[in-house]
């Protein structure tokens, strides 16, 4: 089960909004066969493992390890159940049940039904954790947020002065953008929009500088509560070729986001202007859209329209957290996240520590949300 935990891996970024899924076939202690989900509409993993086989017949009375559920209905491919219990394995170890609604239970039935020895909640937990995004999107209806931010050494995301180019190393951007290639939008507030004049798009992440193909185009996301995006902007210009989605507080000026659609800019009108309440309107449109990851890529003011001081409640759940070699000091500089801050310590989001990467002299921290 760890081998096909490792193997699904490989799916990330290329078959959301579908799971990542491995499978290893398993025969007189041997492993005879392996392969995961590996595109959007392709084979799922229990298919390319059959698939790996020398000839089909192998797979009689083997036992098959599957991180997911199996799945048993028609959809884009067919039922994995039934290649299953075509092939004639002996036995099925389960990971975990699959919640979505048209499986929830029944691919293990079908092959219970079918004769075939089903164990279930074989390593949950790690499933659970490598699933998570899907898991709350198909639970929830809303994507699993990222937020990630450079830093400096002493909290620092700018000078006293603003300037913030460059924090991290360039090791650590081209990491950054393996990150943008995988997600399915990339959200950013106004402030960063005027400030950097962002592009918000996945680029070379080779270290030769090298172009290299991501796995999807994430749509670029801006959150406009006053203002708008300038025609002349690297996002307005470039709409028509990488989607940009403008989602607009009703205080917005109704004629010039009228000339950004003509410009090729897709626009969702939001009922207010709360914050808060923006951030969730749009976290439940990009739901709506099928999306199963979404990336924050700043500022601090967008960042802490996530969090409600009143309650402490956070509506991000992973953090890649950049801390560039360097000190900025100041008072007035501005850290990763704004707004009004929690008061009483006992409302901190509490956090667990993922993964720590090095980078030259940076440090990457990831951390989830604890629930």
């Amino acid at each position: 089960m760890r081998l096909a935990l490792e193997l699904a891996i490989g799916g990330q970024g290329h078959v959301e909004p579908n799971p990542m899924v491995g499978c290893v076939l398993v025969k007189d202690g041997s492993c005879i066969g392996r392969g995961y989900h590996q595109s959007f509409g392709g084979p799922h993993a229990e298919v390319n493992a059959l698939r790996s086989l020398g000839t089909p017949s192998e797979a009689a009375g083997a036992t098959a390890y599957v991180t997911l559920e199996p799945c048993c209905h028609h959809g884009k491919t067919p039922p994995c159940s039934a290649a299953l219990i075509q092939a004639g394995v002996a036995r099925v170890v389960v990971a975990m049940r699959d919640p979505f609604p048209k499986v929830d239970g029944g691919g293990i039935r079908q092959l219970r039904d079918a004769g075939i020895d089903v164990t279930s909640d074989v390593l949950k937990d790690d499933a659970k954790t490598l699933l998570a995004p899907y898991l709350k999107r198909v639970q929830t209806g809303v994507p699993w947020v990222i937020a990630k931010w450079a830093m400096t050494a002493d909290g620092r995301i700018a000078t006293v002065a603003r300037q913030s180019q460059w924090i991290s190393g360039p090791e650590s951007r081209r990491h950054v953008h393996r990150l943008r290639g995988r997600v399915d939008a990339i959200v950013a507030g106004m402030g960063t929009v005027l400030a950097d004049d962002p592009m918000l798009n996945a680029r070379a992440t080779a270290a030769d500088g090298a172009e290299s193909l991501a796995p999807r185009v994430a749509k670029r996301v801006v959150i406009c509560r006053r203002r708008l995006p300038s025609r002349r902007s690297k996002l307005i210009r470039t709409a028509n070729e990488i989607p940009t989605w403008l989602f607009a507080s009703p205080r917005v000026d109704p004629v010039e986001l009228a000339s950004l659609q003509q410009c090729g800019a897709v626009v969702f009108p939001l009922d207010g202007d709360d914050s808060q309440a923006m951030v969730r309107q749009m976290l439940a449109l990009l739901g709506d859209q099928d999306m199963t990851n979404v990336m924050i890529e700043g500022g601090a003011e967008l960042l802490g329209g996530f969090w409600d001081p009143r309650t402490g409640e956070c509506l991000v759940d992973e953090f890649h957290v950049y801390i560039g070699a360097k000190l900025f000091g100041g008072v007035s500089a501005p850290g990763p996240i704004a707004g009004e801050g929690l008061g009483p310590i006992e409302l901190a989001t509490k956090l667990t520590l993922h993964g720590v990467d090095r980078f030259a002299d940076d440090v990457r921290l990831i951390y989830r949300r604890v629930e």
